[in-house]
């Protein structure tokens, strides 16, 4: 296992968390590398006679050390910003294995991934695909476009992170998607390639797949019943991971869905995972401040805040916490809060969870928070991000280093203004 208790000390790839506690200093991040190429390879391996491409989901993990390693493997990278197009290209990732996702993208966004040259951009409405084709011809380039469409499939996650409901935000509706996609064949500047679909994230059920897919399916046999041409498919990303000891998703099985409905099409298909490539292999790493004694509840305060992992206040998400230190097989568990210091309730991370006892300066890791942790977190409370480090067969290196409060102090100017 990538964490485990080697000697009674919790370890990442060998290297034992206290050690890199004392190095770096805490709250940090900790990637384990030998888990982030084993979830890679699951996707390999699944669809290695299928025509699939792997592009990795930034917005999991957008850190350049991690984008890299992964490029490394041959995967190529799914952006939804500028920002993280920009972090992709920066770490080796070619354009040609680069698409651009998002529902709110901006003309200069348009333009920056037009003239980098990428493999494709998955336009969301009829008003993106319009100012597309106007930033194209203005440009004097063509755009490899693929519509993305919602299915109108729930996926039975966190309603924030459900993404293919007819209410949500994404997509152009089923029922008018042939429409759509002819009136980009016939607009200037745009290359029609094929279709989109992204259902959610977080599915450790892949049944809605199924019915996802099969509606592409239909859609696509539709599209080319119409004359139009369909040559690719982005099949999203969504795979789970299990936070409470659930069971992960089989990749095969889910690539068998994936022959079943789309397999005769003879389309090439893309892949966006994030979180199942990066989830499980990242912990937060954090030190006791102090254990609060309260009138009904006991309090572990820890250095770690919900602006370093926000997923817990966000989305009422689940982390397992373990110490670093392994607790003995017969010690009392306990009910406790475990909480930031950040000036709002919601800065808790469990809420009565049974741990073992611990005490002012002891170590605890919150576990599988590779995906969604260190790529979401602020400096609110004026707290500096905190460090990154990527653990590789008993070696490890800073990744991001520490903010320090001068950095963060000097992105604020004073205006110049004469007062009176």
């Amino acid at each position: 296992m990538a964490f485990s208790y080697v000697s009674g000390v919790l370890t990442a790839d060998g290297v034992p968390l206290d050690r890199l506690a004392e190095a770096v200093g805490t709250p940090v991040y900790v990637y384990a590398a030998s888990r982030l190429r084993a979830n890679y390879q699951a996707y390999a391996q699944a669809f290695a006679r299928d025509p699939v491409d792997v592009c990795f989901a930034l917005k999991a993990n957008s850190n350049q050390s991690i984008i890299s390693l992964f490029a490394r493997l041959g995967a190529g990278a799914d952006v939804v910003s500028e920002g993280e197009m920009r972090r992709a290209l920066a770490a080796g990732v070619p354009p040609q294995k680069v698409v651009f996702s998002g529902v709110g993208k901006t003309r200069d966004e348009l333009a920056a991934a037009l003239v980098a040259g990428i493999h494709q951009i998955n336009v969301e409405s009829l008003p993106e695909l319009e100012a597309l084709s106007a930033v194209a011809v203005e440009l004097g380039r063509t755009a490899p476009v693929a519509l993305r469409i919602n299915p109108d499939v729930d996926a039975g996650t966190h309603g924030k992170i459900a993404t293919g409901r007819k209410e949500d935000k994404f997509g152009i509706d089923l029922g008018h998607a042939v429409q759509a996609y002819a009136k980009a064949c016939g607009l200037p500047g745009l290359a029609p390639k094929g279709y989109a679909v992204h259902i959610g994230s977080q599915l450790l059920n892949i049944n809605p797949y199924d019915d996802a897919y099969g509606h592409l399916s239909d859609l696509v046999i539709a599209t080319r019943e119409a004359g139009l041409k369909v040559e690719r498919l982005d099949l999203g990303g969504g795979l789970g991971v299990p936070y409470r000891g659930e069971t992960a998703p089989d990749h095969d099985a889910y690539a068998a869905i994936v022959r079943k409905r789309l397999g005769n099409l003879g389309c090439r298909l893309t892949l966006e995972p994030g979180r199942s490539l990066v989830g499980d292999a990242g912990v937060l790493l954090a030190r006791v401040i102090y254990v609060k004694e309260g009138l009904h509840r006991r309090f572990l305060i820890v250095d770690a805040a919900m602006n370093d992992l926000m997923r817990p206040t966000l989305y009422d998400a689940y982390h397992g916490i373990r110490p670093v230190f392994e607790a003995a097989a017969d010690a009392p568990l306990a009910p406790m809060d475990v909480v930031g210091p950040i000036c709002e309730t919601g800065d808790t991370f469990a809420r009565q969870r049974d741990l073992p006892p611990m005490a002012a300066g002891e170590l605890v890791a919150f576990m599988t928070a590779g995906a969604y942790g260190a790529a979401m977190s602020s400096t609110y409370n004026s707290r500096p991000l905190v460090a990154e480090v990527l653990v590789d067969d008993g070696q490890w290196a800073v990744i991001r280093r520490r903010q320090t409060f001068e950095e963060m102090l000097a992105l604020d100017v004073a205006p110049q203004w004469r007062h009176v």
